[in-house]
């Protein structure tokens, strides 16, 4: 991403189009927030979100399991596939946990989160801290060229310093230039993509779009398909404003997304409680 703009990330809202997908989620999230059930059952309505959006986002990294099954097992330490699932899984609950350490430390909480996606998978030494030169990257729904280690840690530093500097952008824009950000640099040895969308979270969360994490972006990109993930991710690799914008819109798409799956839930609750 780069921008001569004092405030880069609300330059980004300003291109055509994101305007308007900002104001759809906007739109989404408070129908979701006025739903008769949030006054009293907010907590069951977030852990499922919590549920749904670490299901999406372990679907995206290759572990597409049924829903059911996930809420089923307790045991994640077999396969590839279900410690994906445990991955997930432990980063949806940690993302809550990290909100006031991101104000003040971007960077402590994206080695935090690695260090909870690895799970003790990853070698010791590797857990936690941005690849060094030479280190492989094992991520494989994103074959964009890989930025070197020199790269990821300057670009990283910038990314922090945008967050820490605060912006005038909506909060939707700040979290897909972190999401796009991240998988742009997999900056860790794995579980990048866990990460960014996990950090996307948080960022909905803490700026308070989102307050109680019922709206899980994660079911949406998951919803709208890998390719289409892809896809839109090449937009935000190419820098251009199209293609920024076209990576903003995937990302307000999937929070909406996120947003309806959890007014499905207000409602099946209400079933269940007439």
């Amino acid at each position: 991403m780069s921008t001569t703009s004092s405030d880069p990330l609300a330059a980004l809202g300003a291109l055509p189009g994101v305007t308007d997908a900002v104001d759809s989620v906007r739109k989404a999230v408070d129908r979701v927030y006025g739903h008769r059930v949030m006054r009293r059952r907010s907590n069951e309505v977030t852990a499922e979100a919590a549920l749904r959006g670490a299901r999406g986002s372990a679907a995206l990294s290759g572990a597409d399991w049924n829903l059911e099954e996930v809420r089923r097992r307790t045991d994640f330490s077999g396969d590839g596939e279900a410690r994906v699932i445990g991955a997930a899984l432990r980063l949806t609950a940690e993302a809550g946990q990290l909100l006031s350490i991101w104000r003040q430390s971007p960077l402590r909480v994206l080695a935090r989160l690695h260090l909870v996606a690895a799970g003790g998978a990853a070698p010791d030494d590797a857990v936690g801290r941005p690849r060094l030169a030479g280190e492989p990257v094992d991520e494989p729904l994103i074959e964009a060229p890989l930025p070197g280690a020199d790269e990821v840690a300057g670009r990283l530093e910038g990314l922090s310093g945008l967050i820490l500097s605060g912006s005038a952008a909506p909060a939707l824009v700040t979290a897909a230039v972190v999401h796009g950000e991240l998988l742009a640099l997999r900056p860790f040895g794995s579980s990048n993509g866990l990460v960014a969308r996990t950090a996307e979270r948080i960022v909905l969360i803490g700026s308070g779009l989102d307050p109680k994490s019922i709206c899980p972006a994660e079911v949406g990109h998951a919803e709208q398909g890998r390719a289409a993930y892809v896809a839109a991710f090449e937009g935000y690799l190419s820098g251009t404003p199209d293609g920024m914008a076209a990576w903003i819109a995937h990302c307000a798409r999937s929070a909406e997304l996120g947003a309806r799956e959890s007014t499905a839930v207000c409602e099946a609750l209400q079933r269940g409680a007439a």
